[in-house]
This record gives C-alpha cells, structure tokens and sequence, in this order.
C-alpha cells in the first residue's frame, strides 16, 4: 500500500516509545517519563497573553506571508545581534519555520539530488537521516565518540562520499549526548564546507539551555559562516513553546531561498499569531529563561548525583535538558527500566549505531520524580 520510500523509513524513535508508555500507562503503571524532551514548564505567562491577543485579531486570520511576517523577522535578526552579535538582514537572511525541525526536514529536498550523500552525525536527531532518505539521498554517517569528545573527525571522511556530498548536517550543544563544541570546530566546519562545496545546516535549537556559566554560541559567529551555511534554531526550548511550532533559518540568503521555494510548495506559513507571540517572546523580558535554565541545573544536579552515587559512569553536562549515560547494552537497560521500574528513557541506539552503549535522560520531570525515579532505579541494582 505505501511508497517504497516510505517503507525505507524506520519507525520514527519517539512514536515507538510513546507506544510503549501508552501501553504501560494502560496497564496501571506509574510511569516516570524522563524519555523524550518535552519541557514540563509551562509557556510564560507574557507570551501566552500576547498569543490571546493576537488570535483575537482579525488580521491574523488570514494566510500568512511564507516567509514569515517582517516583524517576527525583524525580532529574530534583533535576537541574533544582541545574543550573538551577529548581524543579520531580516529580508534575505531570515525565514520564520514551524520549529527547527520543518527546515532541518526540508533543507535536503532543495540541494540533494538522488545519489547525493548528506553527512549526518551519528548518534543523532533523527530528522537528519530521514529528510535525507525523503529527498532520495545517501546518508553518511559520522559517529560523535567519547574519545572525541562527542565531535565528528572530518577528515576521516572517505574521498569518494566527499566527491558526491551535498550537506552537512551538525548539532551543538548537541542531541543527544549533551555535548557541546569548542568554537574552532565551527572554524573547522566553515573551512571543510568551503574546500568541499557542502551546504553546512547547524541545528542550533539548545544554545539557550545552558548552565555552570557556559554560553553556547553560534555557528554564524564563525568567519566566513555564512558564506557556506545556515543555522536552524527554535523557540520550542528557549520558552517551552514546543506546541506552538515556531523557529527561523539564518544566514546564507541563497540556501535560504532555496529553502524557502521548497517550503512555499509544501505548507502556506507560520499563523501570523503565533509569530507575534514569538516577537514578545524574542524582545521582551529573559529572566523566564535564566529561570528555566536554574530548574533544569537542579534537576540535573540530583539526576547525576543519585545515578553516580548508584554506580553508573554519568557527568554532568553544561548545556541542553539531557543527560547522556553509558550502560553495557541501552535495549536490555531501557526495557529493563520500563518494564520493571516503570521508567521512561531513550536507549542510544535509537539516534544510531554510535549511540549504543548508552542511554538519555531528559530532565524534563520535577526534582521529586527525578529523585523517585533513582530510587526504582536503585531498587533493581540492589
């Protein structure tokens, strides 16, 4: 009944495990889901307001511009400057997404042709292999190790998958080891991208959770970024807007158009309302996200304690909700923690071969239930 190109897909990661939970929850379990990477936190408050607003506004009830409504890009380009102090021209460098995730799944039907290979970082989103797989690529994967501090070695990459690469795809603080990149690598990247004609994609959508004083940066701060790349980002992290479906591309205008002819083919635009609730998100008070940053670090900080204090080989990471934990076999771990202790987590090789061995946990649960949670934990290694 379906496309072959269907079939070739796997089960999307996430809609399996939300299977499993269903099914556990139907059972009478009390299920601790500390698997996918939904904030528990609400939307602040002076968003939502302007969201209520907006929708009351007649205006907002049409079509809206594809490429997002000026102000929205306006705010964005504003955002970038003060946050990274990289400027940005909101007409050409701008494009408002439904979340990151529309044009980290778009991106490859403008520049890849069938046989093309996309350079996909393996353990990771797994949007980066199936929008390769939809636009008829090849993927090739580069495994993210703990001995390299979780980044991919580009010059292992063989000459002949070099020969006919199109994109690279790249995510960092990163998803879903919790990694993050010292700045050079991006100067690497922009010399790699240049010398081999590829299409760098950042997917940018953690820079904002992060703690001990660490400060992400941009891909785009690099020299010459631009010039061979683009950086998706989102508002879904930042504020906990995951619902709302909102986000941008920046960077190289030409990418960008060809980004935006793909998705001015495939969808009509982001609700008007929902941009102008993201430009009060953008331009209005912050404290709601240091403050989100602060619930995240003490949730963490009792995630790693307990877990370590149980045996397991776990650090703290600086940046991004997930904690990324090495286990002699993530199937048995993750099955063994949902069926005998009722908890959710995310076995590694779910994001790719390099991510067996270990599991993710995403502190996206009240301290109180990170602490119930070690104690099951506890009680199986008893």
């Amino acid at each position: 009944m379906y496309s072959q190109r269907l079939e070739n897909l796997p089960p999307y990661l996430f809609a399996r495990i939300d299977a499993l939970k269903g099914q556990k929850r139907r059972e009478g379990v009390d299920v601790i889901d500390l698997g996918v990477g939904d904030p528990d936190l609400p939307t602040p408050d002076h968003i939502v307001e302007a969201m209520i607003r907006a929708v009351k506004d007649p205006k907002n009830h049409h079509y809206p511009a594809y490429e997002g409504i000026a102000a929205y890009r306006d705010a964005v380009a504003a955002w970038y400057d003060n946050r990274f102090s990289v400027p940005l021209d909101p007409a050409s460098e701008v494009v408002a997404l439904m979340g990151s995730k529309d044009g980290i799944a778009h991106i490859p039907e403008a520049f890849v042709n069938p046989g093309d290979y996309v350079l996909v970082p393996d353990p990771g989103y797994p949007v980066y292999k199936t929008s390769t797989l939809f636009a008829e690529g090849k993927v090739h994967l580069m495994p993210l190790l703990e001995e390299n501090n979780f980044l991919p070695v580009l010059e292992d990459i063989p000459a002949e998958v070099l020969e006919r690469a199109k994109l690279l795809f790249f995510n960092y603080p990163n998803n879903p080891t919790a990694a993050i990149a010292p700045e050079c690598f991006f100067d690497e990247v922009v010399e790699f991208a240049r010398e081999h004609d590829l299409v760098a994609v950042h997917d940018n959508a953690y820079s904002e959770i992060t703690f001990d004083g660490y400060r992400a940066p941009s891909f785009l701060q690099a020299d010459g970024a631009k010039e061979v790349g683009v950086e998706m980002h989102s508002l879904s992290k930042t504020y906990n807007m995951t619902g709302w479906r909102i986000g941008m591309a920046v960077g190289n205008p030409e990418i960008l158009a060809g980004l935006g002819r793909v998705k001015s083919n495939v969808d009509s635009g982001v609700f008007d309302a929902v941009q102008e609730a993201a430009i009060t998100a953008l331009t209005g008070p912050q404290q709601c996200v240091a403050d989100a940053c602060a619930v995240y670090q003490e949730r963490r900080d009792v995630l790693v304690k307990g877990l370590s204090e149980l045996g397991y080989d776990v650090r703290a990471p600086k940046a991004t909700f997930y904690v990324w934990m090495p286990v002699e076999d993530c199937m048995t771990t993750a099955t063994q923690f949902l069926n005998e202790a009722g908890i959710v987590v995310t076995p590694g090789v779910g994001f790719g071969e390099s991510g067996d061995g270990y599991v993710r946990f995403a502190v996206t649960r009240s301290v109180e239930r990170i602490e119930e949670a070690i104690e099951r934990i506890g009680r199986l290694r008893r």
